[in-house]
Order: structure tokens, then C-alpha cells, then sequence
């Protein structure tokens, strides 16, 4: 497969590239990318082909937006396919208050959450502003999962998401201001209850099912195929460990890896070592082979990151790599391969 292999994208009309361009790193997500490197791997992007561009307002609290919509400029809007997503607004407050754990050299701006009708017209209209384009195609309600607001707090954003928030998103989508909505989170339990409530098109699954997590396989992913419903799935490397391996230090699901992971990983990259195949490469194959997703966004600050992504996601992987996996109960029977 190429990076820029075009794929239907469920019931929606849109087409996404096999690999799209997933822009948390850009909003400076946890060291400083510099403006120039930002326009060159944007740059590097398109000219590998690449036409599917994700980003949020919580990504540099605004940052990714505007440098996304200021290097995207240069290309013409109808060839490419962009998603945002709302739920968090960005309230200006004093420079230099700012903290975070995932942003530095930040806009001065703070987060509030708001999943309600009006707080989700007011996130579309503040990111067609940034963004500096008069439509988004894809447009996400962002982390109404128990990772981003614990399980009390979960509940109550979630059933605001669902009764007031999801309108915001029917509305726009009947008047065609946006072609298809969705969730994106970091739980396909939560994506199952709102697609099991809500008429959705499409999810952003970010780190739940990988060459490391397989669980979606159970119900989500076959209720996903049912309804023709797409995955963007992002966090394919487990924030890292998948990437890097299982060295000290390695991150999975943004912190430092456990041993039971460690040693998972260690198993998956024997049969890498056995049959000479790149542990990123089968990390970026594996997850497309599913047929509700077609595509994957790994997010990349550098140009060499992203030439090697590219790279790695047209590898040839042969058959009986991922029959080792299987038969090692490394991946389960049932999960689909690359052919």
C-alpha cells in the first residue's frame, strides 16, 4: 500500500489517503516545533501525496489550528480533506499563567469545556476563523472519555454531548457546512454508546486498537462495519512504544511503559527481528487492514518522521509475519491483516 492510496470514507461521499497528517505535534505537544519546520513538514506532506489534515483547538490551545490553516493556504481547499473537532472553547488569559502537561510555548490561552449546543457552534465557528476556510469536512465532538475527565465528570459531558451538543453537529451537517460528523476519543466504549444514541458518521479512535489493543474487535468495530461507519485512527504507536520498541523510557498511552507492556512488545518485535520487518511499519499496516478504517494519522513534527512513516507504511510485510503473530496469540485469530 502508498501513503497516498485514496480510500472511501464510509457513507459519507469523502475520500481520504491512506495516511493522513495528524497535527497534535505541531501544537507544540510537549517541545517547541519552530515555524519553519512546521511549513516544511506540511510541505512534505502533500508532496508525499498526503490530503487528509486532522487538528482541534485544545492542540497548542489554538496553535495547530492556525499553523495548519496558514500552511494549507498554499494549496487549493477542494483537493484536500480537513477535520476539527469541538467541545473546548479557548478563553484568553494572562501570558505566562499558562501551564500544561501536554503544551509548551503555548498562545495564551485557557481550555473550557463545552459540549452544549451553543458552546459546540461557537468551537465550528472560532476554528473556521483560525483555520482561515470557510467549511471543515469532518467535524469531531473531542474527549468525552473517562481518560480526559475522570468517570463522574465523564457522564455528565457525554449525556451533554449526546442531547445538546450532537444538534450543533445535525444541524451543520443538514445545511452542509460540514460532510460528516463524529467522536473522537481515546475509549471505543464511548464511541459504541454514542453510535449506539446518535446517527454518527465517523469516529477518531486515538490509541485503542493498535498492534498492541485489540479489545474494539469484539463490538465496536463490527457495529462500525454494520452501519458503514468510518475510524480515523490516530495513536497507532501507543503514544511511542510502538515507534521506538520496548526500550527504557518507552511511552505507552503517554507515560512510561509498565513491565507486562515491555515484555508484550519485546514478543511482537521477535517475530519483527525473524522475518526483517520494521515494528513501525507493521504498527501502520496492521490497523488498515480492518475495513472500517481507512486511514491513519500519525502525528510528526519533522520531515525525516514523517519521509519515514510514509516509507515504513509502503514495507513489505510478508503473510507469515502476521501468522506468527497469531499463532504466537500475539494478535487474535479474528483480527484482520494486510493481505
Amino acid at each position: 500500500m502508498n501513503a497516498s492510496d485514496k480510500k472511501k470514507f464510509g457513507r459519507t461521499g469523502l475520500e481520504v489517503t491512506t495516511m493522513g497528517f495528524g497535527t497534535a505535534p505541531i501544537g507544540n505537544q510537549f517541545r517547541a516545533v519552530p515555524e519553519a519546520d512546521v511549513r516544511d513538514v506540511i510541505k512534505g506532506a502533500w508532496d508525499a501525496g498526503l490530503r487528509y489534515f486532522d487538528t482541534a483547538p485544545m492542540y497548542g490551545h489554538g496553535l495547530s489550528e492556525r499553523r495548519l490553516g496558514e500552511a494549507l493556504r498554499a494549496f487549493p481547499r477542494d483537493e484536500y480533506v480537513l477535520s476539527t473537532k469541538v467541545g473546548r472553547l479557548l478563553a484568553p488569559v494572562p501570558k505566562g499563567e499558562m501551564k500544561s502537561f501536554f503544551w509548551v510555548d503555548m498562545p495564551p490561552f485557557e481550555v473550557v469545556h463545552d459540549y452544549s449546543y451553543d458552546g459546540c457552534m461557537r468551537s465550528f465557528e472560532d476554528s473556521l476563523q483560525r483555520l482561515g476556510v470557510s467549511r471543515i469536512d469532518i467535524l469531531f465532538i473531542h474527549d468525552i472519555d473517562v481518560f480526559s475527565h475522570g468517570p463522574d465528570l465523564q457522564k455528565q459531558h457525554f449525556r451533554t454531548a449526546m442531547d445538546s451538543g450532537y444538534k450543533a453537529l445535525e444541524k451543520l451537517r443538514s445545511e452542509k457546512l460540514v460532510s460528516a460528523i463524529g467522536v473522537g476519543c481515546n475509549e471505543w466504549q464511548v464511541c459504541e454508546a454514542a453510535l449506539r444514541e446518535r446517527d454518527f458518521d465517523c469516529f477518531l479512535l486515538a490509541g485503542r486498537y493498535t498492534l498492541l489493543e485489540q479489545d474494539a474487535l469484539d463490538t465496536f468495530l463490527p457495529l462500525c462495519e454494520e452501519r458503514d461507519v468510518a475510524i480515523v485512527l490516530g495513536g497507532g504507536f501507543n503514544s511511542g512504544i510502538l515507534a521506538t520498541g520496548a526500550v527504557k523510557g518507552a511511552h505507552y498511552n503517554y507515560r512510561e511503559a509498565e513491565e507486562p507492556i515491555l515484555q508484550r512488545v519485546g514478543k511482537i518485535e521477535a517475530v519483527c527481528r525473524e522475518f526483517d520487518v520494521p515494528l513501525a511499519a507493521a504498527a501502520l499496516q496492521f490497523v488498515l487492514a480492518h475495513p472500517a478504517i481507512p486511514t491513519n494519522i500519525p502525528g510528526t513534527r519533522t520531515r525525516k518522521h514523517l519521509d519515514q512513516n510514509v516509507a515504513l507504511i509502503g514495507h513489505p510485510i510478508p503473510a507469515e509475519f502476521w501468522a506468527a503473530l497469531k499463532k504466537q496469540g500475539l494478535i487474535p485469530e479474528n483480527a484482520p491483516t494486510p493481505a
